[in-house]
């Protein structure tokens, strides 16, 4: 499936916005997050940390726990919005490559909202974990 460009600037504008809920009172590093899905559904998701640092939830897995939670198990691109156009951290590449190994990955930062990297998740995690028997 190819990714529009209105939909990728839809992806970005959303990650932006969505950025502005994000509950970092920790970090004082917001992530806003944007997933399409294959039937072009957008769900959103922000970071939320605890004072028990484990227990914190990137926006990138927010927003793909909330469309597995609504049915959707197909991924197309997701837009990630944060200082300095951060990459996704390890944990969500795995669970982002569990539904979507080449899923396209919009970078931004809200303070330069024109200036998008563009890469894909099997660049971003090329030797991926896949359970022995999950393909059979």
């Amino acid at each position: 499936m190819t990714v529009s460009e209105s939909q990728k600037k839809e992806l970005v504008r959303r990650a932006c916005e969505i950025r502005k809920n994000a509950y970092a009172t920790y970090s004082k590093f917001p992530v806003g997050a944007s997933l399409l899905t294959e039937d072009g559904t957008f769900f959103d998701g922000v970071n939320v940390e605890n004072a028990s640092f484990g227990l914190t939830t990137c926006g990138e897995r927010s927003a793909i726990f909330a469309a597995v939670s609504a049915g959707y198990q197909k991924f197309q691109a997701v837009a990630v919005a944060t200082d300095g156009a951060a990459s996704p951290c390890g944990a969500c590449r795995q669970v982002l490559t569990e539904f979507a190994p080449d899923l396209l990955v919009l970078l931004v930062d809200p303070a330069k909202p024109d200036d998008v990297a563009e890469t894909t998740l099997d660049k971003l995690l090329p030797g991926r974990f896949v359970f022995p028997h999950k393909d059979k």
